[in-house]
């Protein structure tokens, strides 16, 4: 689908103020205030509006074409399930007629109550237990079932369709597409056979700084399920720490300690942490290429696309290589 089509009285690139508060006027049976207030999203549209009562909501439009519905769908029940479980995640509403996903023809769209909390940067030695076990809790559920539409984060699967995207769409620098697309074939390849026989279940998958809130005097909240995957359980823990390998092992065995009060962890999957990061690295390109399709530029990097920036991303992946062919499971002593 064209984002540019206008879906009833929306359009996804010309969501206008009026527009959205009377669309979400009539989906919850509510009246809102002239409150309009856009948020930073990169992908979807996001907004914050306000009910006459001046109790907040989060409306979010997901791009057309990203998601299919049925795998919007399967975030929303996972995130029901985890409410259920009273895990702190922030749920989509219901609207009027029942349903947490509501459409206008191909246009999706959810509404999320308000929550307030602050982001922290660094984390002191109770709260790396306290996000240990938060995120053993939520992975204790997401093996509960499964989500056959979402992706699986796997290099053979996801990892490659970026790939291929890239290169379909010509986004790499014509002087160094060989290298590039050699590097990440090879890349593929040396990690592709570290994931077999891992277990595989529903995660976060996106788990960084940004999507914790911290709640003082309640808990840290999970947020922004948008990136929800099939996936390995450390791909929800290496991101929240910083640093290579043994840098972070006191980090590391805290989290640990926290998350396999409530669930089990192979502590042989550290090793996949490098080949994550390898395929962090594609993804994030992949990602900033996706928005110079949809929308023609990129937000995040003004020169996305120039050589300069291909020759530093393609030294950047080398070195990830060779600290994949180098690096060991921090645990290795005691797996």
């Amino acid at each position: 689908m064209n984002e540019n089509n206008s879906v009833g009285s929306l359009s996804f690139t010309h969501l206008h103020p009026d527009h959205v508060i009377t669309h979400i006027e009539k989906a919850l049976d509510r009246e809102f205030s002239n409150l309009f207030r856009p948020l930073n999203s990169y992908i979807n549209r996001v907004f914050e509006l306000q009910d006459r009562q001046g109790k907040g909501i989060i409306v979010k439009y997901y791009r057309p074409g990203r998601w299919p519905k049925a795998a919007i769908l399967e975030e929303h029940a996972f995130l029901r399930e985890l409410q259920e479980f009273e895990i702190p995640v922030i749920c989509p509403l219901e609207l009027a007629d029942g349903r947490t996903l509501g459409d206008l023809d191909d246009l999706y769209f959810a509404v999320f109550p308000k929550c307030g909390g602050r982001s922290v940067d660094e984390f002191n030695d109770e709260q790396w237990q306290e996000l240990g076990r938060l995120v053993g809790r939520t992975h204790a559920v997401g093996s509960i079932k499964e989500a056959p539409h979402r992706q699986k984060l796997i290099p053979s699967s996801l990892t490659t369709q970026q790939i291929a995207y890239l290169k379909e769409n010509k986004l790499v620098s014509a002087e160094l597409r060989d290298d590039f697309f050699s590097l990440t074939k090879q890349l593929v390849e040396v990690i592709d056979q570290r994931f077999s026989n891992v277990h595989l279940q529903r995660i976060h998958g996106d788990l960084h700084f940004s999507n914790l809130i911290y709640r003082p005097g309640d808990s840290f909240y999970l947020i922004d399920f948008d990136d929800m995957v099939t996936g390995p359980q450390v791909q929800d823990i290496w991101m929240l720490l910083q640093g290579y390998g043994e840098e972070n092992l006191v980090e590391l065995d805290m989290f640990l300690e926290g998350y396999e009060t409530f669930y089990t962890f192979d502590r042989r999957s550290c090793a996949l942490i490098e080949p994550l990061r390898a395929m962090r690295y594609v993804h994030y390109l992949a990602w900033c290429g996706y928005q110079v399709v949809e929308d023609g530029e990129t937000r995040v990097i003004p020169d996305f696309g120039s050589y300069a920036f291909w020759n530093n991303e393609i030294r950047e992946l080398h070195d990830q290589l060779e600290r994949i062919h180098t690096s060991e499971n921090p645990f290795a002593h005691n797996c």
